[in-house]
Order: structure tokens, then C-alpha cells, then sequence
């Protein structure tokens, strides 16, 4: 699966996006995933903060308030992390 960064959250993660595995015919919870991709940076406060701002999609859908540790994600599926922004 795809996590992809937009905005702050690319230039706190220093990369455009991060393949993370998920287990043959399984599935993985948004809350595995944005845990581990949190812990590829060790001691990156930075980036686990604009994380925690984030408004989170899934397949260009948004999460809104769900738990994040009862959205079930799949391989092939990408998820994407747009922080606030200001504009108009």
C-alpha cells in the first residue's frame, strides 16, 4: 500500500511517499499504518505532529472522524495525508 504526502506533511516526511507491506490475502488498520510509517523516523517530532493534524483519504475518500483502528486498508490501496492549508 501507498501512503502518500501532501504540503507540510512532504517536506516533514522528506519524501513524496512510503510503500508500507501488508501481509498476503490480509489487511492492515489506518492506525497500524500511520504508526509505522511514525516509526521510520525515530525522535521526528515534526513529523508526528503535522501527522496528527492531517486530514487523512482514503482511495480520494475522506476518514473523517472514524477511528482510525477500525479503517481496514488492503494492499493496493493508498493513503493520502493532507494537512491544513491556508488560501483561496
Amino acid at each position: 500500500m501507498t501512503v502518500r504526502y501532501w504540503a507540510a506533511a512532504r517536506a516533514a516526511a522528506g519524501v513524496e511517499a512510503d510503500e508500507v507491506e501488508v501481509p498476503d490475502g490480509g489487511s492492515r488498520t489506518l492506525a497500524d499504518v500511520l504508526a509505522e510509517v511514525e516509526r521510520r523516523r525515530p525522535g521526528d517530532r515534526r513529523f508526528a505532529d503535522v501527522v496528527d493534524i492531517c486530514s487523512v483519504l482514503v482511495g480520494e475518500v475522506p476518514v473523517g472522524a472514524r477511528p482510525h483502528d477500525e479503517v481496514v486498508l488492503g494492499a493496493g490501496d493508498v493513503v493520502e495525508l493532507l494537512p491544513p492549508f491556508a488560501g483561496g
